[in-house]
């Protein structure tokens, strides 16, 4: 737990200094997953969902990401999947994952993905449900595949949602040692190869009843998929902030002529000052999740389309300096494209939004 006397900004500085900010590099270059740093986070107590109102917690770990996402927003995204997993457990009626399962998620023991891409863009009418499951004594069998599924790996977990039929879906957490489930890791991306991403192909897989999260996914998706943006919108954050930061850095470089660029740091600070007001306002709304989703989904689409602004103009402020592979701007660039192709897509959420 936090230690007394020492502030939660304070402790968390001391987790990102210690096991995040030295290997940075790592993980964008070699593909380095940050295990550890998510680790320590569960045993500093910044997952405890027992101490706090429901939206202090979310607040607080909104504030985590965004962080995080600072100075690694590869890593930021695999908090993000750690807590979309656990938001699947706390909104289950299943005693099993919550009693046994959830605590050993919030103490760090155990890491968890989401496996909700393939579901997400199913009930946005984009895509058919890539796995099925088939009813049998003591709970179901399911197969097909997922093509990327992140934040994996020994003694990890993660969702799924499968088609029993065509009136019913069912939703559930998975080992990734499960008998008949293989997984192959994905390290070909332009950027956040360092996320422990997986093809997950499902083969019989044997889904024991206490594992079911929901056997109704359609209205659980429903009341969980808010939760699940609102941790996705401070990645953004991070990075907009970073380039802001590296902007002013930049701007006595070659006798101030990036003066003269169309996009300055204030501009930048003035659109993400409004979306983050936006957002914590939002996050003390969550008695009532869906009211908030179509403003949720405009502050999502937002800041995707702000951290791609702020890091092409940090491109530019920077100049040859950024025109390196390994320079913080140009890996601030490839995070951005990740941003938009992160389910829900910048493409997804203008239809969305269109309806």
């Amino acid at each position: 737990m936090i230690s007394e006397g020492i502030s939660q900004n304070e402790t968390l500085e001391a987790i990102i200094q210690d096991q995040l900010k030295p290997y940075v590099r790592k993980i964008d270059s070699e593909a380095y997953y940050a295990k550890e740093y998510l680790q320590a986070l569960g045993r500093a107590g910044f997952y405890d969902s027992k101490q706090a109102p429901v939206n202090d917690v979310l607040k607080r770990e909104i504030a985590v990401v965004e962080e995080t996402a600072k100075y690694c927003m590869t890593t930021a995204f695999n908090l993000w999947c750690q807590l979309a997993s656990m938001t699947y457990l706390r909104y289950s009626d299943n005693a099993y994952l919550k009693e046994e399962i959830l605590p050993e998620l919030e103490k760090g023991e155990v890491l968890g993905g989401t496996g909700l891409s393939n579901p997400m863009k199913f009930y946005g009418g984009m895509e058919k449900l890539h796995l099925q499951a088939t009813r049998t004594e003591g709970g179901y069998y399911v197969s097909g595949t997922l093509p990327s599924v992140s934040n994996l790996g020994e003694n990890h977990w993660f969702g799924m949602v499968a088609e029993v039929n065509e009136g019913h879906r069912v939703m559930a957490y998975v080992r990734c040692d499960s008998e008949g489930l293989n997984l192959k890791e994905k390290v070909d991306y332009l950027g956040l190869n360092g996320s422990a991403t997986y093809a997950c192909q499902f083969k019989d897989v044997f889904i024991p009843d206490k594992w079911v999260i929901a056997e109704n996914a359609d209205a659980f998706i429903k009341q969980v998929r808010p939760a699940f943006i609102f941790y996705q919108i401070p990645l953004g954050f991070g990075v907009t902030a970073s380039s802001i930061r590296s902007i002013l850095r930049a701007r006595t470089k070659q006798g101030g002529c990036n003066s003269y660029l169309p996009v300055q740091a204030d501009d930048l600070e003035q659109e993400l000052n409004s979306l983050r007001e936006q957002t914590y306002e939002l996050a003390g709304e969550t008695e009532d999740f869906p009211a908030i989703w179509e403003k949720l989904l405009r502050i999502r689409l937002g800041i995707a389309y702000l951290t791609s602004k702020a890091v092409h103009a940090n491109m530019m402020h920077s100049g040859s300096a950024a025109y390196i592979q390994k320079s913080d701007p140009a890996r601030r660039l490839r995070e951005s494209y990740f941003l938009v192709n992160l389910t829900p897509t910048v493409r997804h959420l203008e239809k969305l939004l269109s309806v």
